[in-house]
C-alpha cells in the first residue's frame, strides 16, 4: 500500500491566492519529510475551488524541491491541452526527475474553460479518447503522426523520448480520471490505471475495478498487467486524538470553501448544473474516508485496500485550510498512521 497525499491549492474564504498556493507547496514538501510515497496535484481554471491552473508546472517545481517524493497529476485536463504538448512535458519531468512522475489525465467538465482554450464543447463531448490515444503513443513510440477528427499532423520524431530515462521505467506511467464505466472501459483496453473520486465508497470503487479487470481481460491484457495495475483513490484524511475533533475541524472550514469554489463553476454552454450541498457533502467525506484517530485512519485505508483492490491512496490533507493544522496533519499521517500499514 502507498499513501500520498492531494493538492488542490484550494482558497478558503478570506484566503489569498498566493496564500493558497504557499501551503499547497508547503504541504507538498513536508509530505516528503514525512515519508509519504506521492504528492498529487489537481488542476482548475478561473475557479477558487484550486487555484492551481497547470498540475504539470507545479508539479515541475516539486520534483525540483524533493529528492523521493513521487509527484504526479491528478489530473491534467486533456480536453483544454494539446496531448502532444503534455507529451512532450511529461517525457521532460520523467527524464529529468529520474522516472518520479506520473500523469493523470481526465476530461474535467463541460466549463467556460472550453472557450477560453478554444477547444469547444465537442472536445470534451466526444474528443477525448482521440486525446488520450495521441497522448499514449506520444509517450510510448519514437515518431507520431496523426490523421483523426481533431488532430492531424505528419510524422514526427519524439523528443526527448521517454525510454531514454536513466531509470529502468520506459516511460512515465500514465492514469486516468474514471467516474462511470464507459470511462472505466476505455482506461481497462488501454490498460492504464484508474484513478478514483472522493466522492465514492468502497462498495462503488470495488465495482469499478471489477469492470476495469473484466475490460482489460476482454481487450487481451495479460495476467501480470491486470494483476499489478495500480490503481488510485483519492480521499480525505484528517487526523486527531478523537475523531469528534478531527470532523469538527473540516465540518468548519470545508462548506465555506466548497460552496465558494463550486458555485463559481460556469458552464461553456450555459446548461443547468446541480452542485453539491456543501454541508451534506462535508459530512459525507467525513463518513467515507479516514477522518479520526490515527488508529481509526490506518484501519480505514487498510478496510478500503481490502474491499476494493486499490493499493494507492491520494489523501487531500489541507481539509483545515490553515497551513499550520496542514503541516501537522502531513506529519501525524506519516509519523502515526503509515507505521500500521507497513
Amino acid at each position: 500500500m502507498r499513501v500520498g497525499s492531494f493538492v488542490l491549492a484550494a482558497q478558503f474564504p478570506g484566503q489569498g491566492q498566493g496564500e493558497a498556493l504557499h501551503r499547497a507547496v508547503r504541504s507538498a514538501e513536508v509530505a516528503e519529510e514525512a515519508g509519504l510515497d506521492a504528492v498529487w496535484l489537481a488542476e482548475h481554471h478561473f475557479v477558487p475551488y484550486g487555484t492551481c491552473p497547470s498540475a504539470v508546472t507545479l508539479a515541475a517545481l516539486l520534483l525540483g524541491r524533493t529528492r523521493r517524493i513521487r509527484v504526479g497529476t491528478a489530473v491534467s485536463v486533456l480536453p483544454t491541452t494539446h496531448p502532444v504538448a503534455l507529451g512532450e512535458q511529461a517525457a521532460l519531468l520523467h527524464l529529468t526527475s529520474g522516472g518520479r512522475f506520473s500523469l493523470g489525465v481526465g476530461r474535467g467538465g463541460p466549463w467556460v474553460d472550453l472557450e477560453v482554450f478554444g477547444a469547444g464543447l465537442d472536445a470534451y463531448e466526444n474528443g477525448f479518447t482521440e486525446s488520450l490515444d495521441l497522448l499514449v503513443r506520444w509517450l510510448r513510440e519514437p515518431s507520431v503522426a496523426a490523421e483523426g477528427e481533431r488532430f492531424v499532423f505528419r510524422e514526427v520524431p519524439v523528443v526527448p523520448r521517454p525510454s531514454e530515462s536513466l531509470t529502468d521505467t520506459a516511460g512515465p506511467e500514465v492514469l486516468v480520471a474514471c467516474t462511470s464505466p464507459a470511462s472505466v472501459r476505455r482506461a481497462a483496453e488501454r490498460g492504464l490505471p484508474m484513478l478514483l473520486g472522493m466522492h465514492v465508497g468502497d462498495e462503488e470503487k470495488a465495482e469499478m475495478v471489477s469492470l476495469w479487470r473484466q475490460c482489460a481481460r476482454a481487450a487481451g491484457r495479460s495476467p501480470e498487467e491486470i494483476r499489478e495495475a495500480a490503481h488510485v483513490s483519492a480521499g480525505v484524511c484528517q487526523i486527531a486524538d478523537r475523531r469528534t475533533d478531527a470532523a469538527e475541524t473540516l465540518m468548519k472550514a470545508m462548506p465555506g470553501w466548497l460552496k465558494q469554489g463550486l458555485d463559481a463553476h460556469v458552464t461553456v454552454d450555459g446548461r443547468t448544473r446541480r452542485m453539491r450541498d456543501p454541508l451534506a457533502y462535508t459530512e459525507l467525506l467525513c463518513g467515507l474516508h479516514p477522518v479520526g484517530t490515527p488508529r481509526l485512519c490506518a484501519d480505514r485505508l487498510a478496510a478500503t485496500a481490502e474491499r476494493t483492490g486499490v493499493s494507492r491512496f491520494a489523501l487531500l490533507v489541507e481539509g483545515s485550510g490553515d497551513l499550520t493544522a496542514t503541516e501537522e496533519n502531513v506529519r501525524r499521517l506519516g509519523a502515526e498512521v503509515l507505521p500500521h500499514l507497513r
